[in-house]
């Protein structure tokens, strides 16, 4: 019998104190030398704030890139390894990813393959990065024209999970990230669900916010624990993101990109289609669930003859191993997920076919 794998695992902080706990860290770490990663957002309205609180982040050299998921690519990946080099970083130095999903996606990818790896803190500036994008050790880039194509899996040595910078977001950037807490609340209860569909994120208030953040980051920490690498019960997680990538994949195809949040709560709307009709989820939730999309989100345009390129973009989903099929994570009811239901192409053709009709696009 073999050994149980040692899974590791990040460790979250929730704070609304985050320079506090980020000079805590690096004085606890004592790196040879701090850099600090941001794009041109996060450079012009996080990093002077941090700055002027945190003698680690005031004292560190910054590495920038242009901001949005069209440059989360390898040039950009390149471009964070040559900035290290050139600040004489060594195996001993820490990273600090302050901004997104693209920030710390990428900054996690540098830093877990520069030198072989060096240490590297998450502090993220979006909603949707804090309950998503730094949670589980998922590092990566887009690549050929496919999301999150090449990576790896290595946690954090630090998540700090505040809401004090989400006053820098727009209400749409807010959705953004809600979307993936209204996934989390679907795969969780029908209670965290009602809780989660009833509170106004647009209002903005970082107390209240932050306590269901917690509640939704726990979510996907269960799932992170019992299958860190993503071969099983963690493929719950992808609930809405197998049509949610491909309607991204085909937003960058149009050179409009689409913002990961709005493409996951689209991508639900697809995915209660096809949990109706491959395993009977309430009507009546399905359309609540549609009525709070059309209201906060609107729909992503799409037509009969964007279908073939959709469904080919989810012939690529990493998760499929069968020929001609797509695996999906679908719900019975709220809480309770079935991960791996093949679905064929006649099915997701018909499913589109639906969410054009109750999004309002025949």
């Amino acid at each position: 019998m073999s050994a149980k794998k040692n899974i590791p695992q990040v460790n979250l902080v929730f704070t609304n104190h985050v320079a506090l706990e980020l000079d805590r860290a690096v004085e606890l770490i004592a790196p040879s030398s701090v850099h600090v990663l941001v794009d041109v957002n996060t450079e012009a309205f996080v990093l002077p704030l941090l700055q002027a609180q945190s003698k680690a982040v005031a004292s560190a050299s910054v590495i920038r890139v242009k901001a949005g998921e069209m440059f989360k690519n390898l040039d950009s990946l390149t471009s964070i390894w040559r900035q290290l080099g050139d600040g004489e970083a060594n195996r001993n130095s820490l990273l600090i990813n302050l901004g997104g999903g693209v920030v710390t996606d990428m900054g996690s990818f540098a830093a877990a393959t520069f030198k072989r790896g060096i240490r590297f803190i998450d502090v993220p500036t979006t909603l949707l990065c804090a309950v998503d994008a730094c949670v589980g050790g998922k590092t990566g880039i887009n690549f050929n024209g496919l999301k999150n194509e090449i990576g790896m899996f290595r946690d954090a040595d630090l998540a700090i999970i505040s809401t004090l910078y989400f006053n820098t977001l727009t209400s749409q950037e807010l959705l953004s990230g809600y979307a993936e807490m209204i996934k989390h609340a679907l795969v969780s209860s029908m209670e965290q669900t009602s809780r989660i569909l009833s509170y106004d994120v647009t209002s903005y208030n970082p107390d209240s916010l932050l306590a269901l953040l917690e509640e939704s980051v726990g979510v996907k920490q269960k799932y992170v624990v019992a299958d860190h690498e993503d071969r099983g019960a963690r493929r719950a997680l992808n609930f809405g993101h197998t049509i949610g990538h491909a309607f991204e994949s085909l937003a960058l195809e149009r050179k409009s990109p689409l913002a990961h949040g709005y493409a996951v709560a689209f991508g639900m709307v697809g995915a209660l289609v096809l949990s109706r009709m491959k395993l009977g989820f309430p009507s009546e939730i399905l359309q609540t669930y549609v009525d709070y999309v059309r209201h906060h989100y609107g729909a992503f345009e799409i037509s009969c003859d964007d279908y073939k390129k959709l469904i080919g973009y989810m012939h690529h989903d990493k998760k499929n191993d069968r020929p001609g099929l797509v695996n999906f994570a679908l719900l019975k009811s709220p809480g309770e997920v079935e991960i791996n239901v093949p679905v064929t192409d006649d099915d997701i053709t018909a499913a589109l076919d639906i969410y054009r009709d109750m999004l309002g696009l025949l």
